[in-house]
């Protein structure tokens, strides 16, 4: 049985350390035996808002058929103003699109967060944002939760994580994420 996890996360500059994070976070996801599927900001930023002027019922559907079909989610978020960006949030809208499905929302689903921000404050209130969100969608968020202090350098240009404790942190939430998503599939399996 193939174990699906998808990335949710980034901001509206290409390759930033959000981003980045993310994609570590889902190396390791693959490395354990996930199939993985990434939604970066260029595909965040292409989402008109949800239900809004432009908008149109293609919009955002690749994004809900991917977490329709995944065990697991890791969402990456960077902090602004201490909360989550408003491009984010607005990607985590479409899900309202799976409200009437069999498995609601994030229903039986683990969710890995990863919170990014240029101070800690930031990265802690993001993060309590995030799991908030998180559980209003039914989603199991994992134990470990990343809060990454980003600076110039902390990847390099090939996406190496620099620095031991932020890369300690997203490798946990890679790895968490894909135990819980096999656990809650198991589970699932079993009602």
């Amino acid at each position: 049985m193939t174990t699906r996890i998808v990335g949710i996360g980034g901001t509206v500059h290409p390759g930033s350390s959000t981003e980045q994070a993310l994609a570590l976070a889902l190396a390791v996801a693959a490395d354990a035996g996930a199939e993985t599927t990434m939604f970066g900001g260029e595909y965040l930023r292409a989402l008109p808002h949800y239900r809004g002027e432009g908008y149109g019922i293609e919009d955002g559907a690749e994004l809900v058929e991917a977490v329709r079909q995944a065990d697991g989610l890791i969402i990456s978020a960077p902090g602004y103003h201490g909360s989550i960006s408003g491009l984010l949030k607005n990607a985590l809208d479409y899900l309202e699109d799976l409200a009437k499905d069999e498995r609601p929302y994030l229903d039986g689903r683990a969710v890995g967060l990863i919170a990014t921000a240029y101070g800690d404050q930031a990265t802690m209130s993001t993060l309590l944002t995030m799991r908030s969100v998180v559980h209003a969608l039914r989603g199991w968020p994992t134990p470990m939760g990343a809060t990454v202090r980003v600076y110039h350098g902390l990847f390099s240009p090939d996406g190496e994580c620099l620095e031991d404790r932020a890369r300690m942190q997203i490798e946990l939430v890679g790895r968490q994420t894909f135990r819980g998503a096999c656990a809650l599939s198991l589970a699932g399996n079993r009602e």
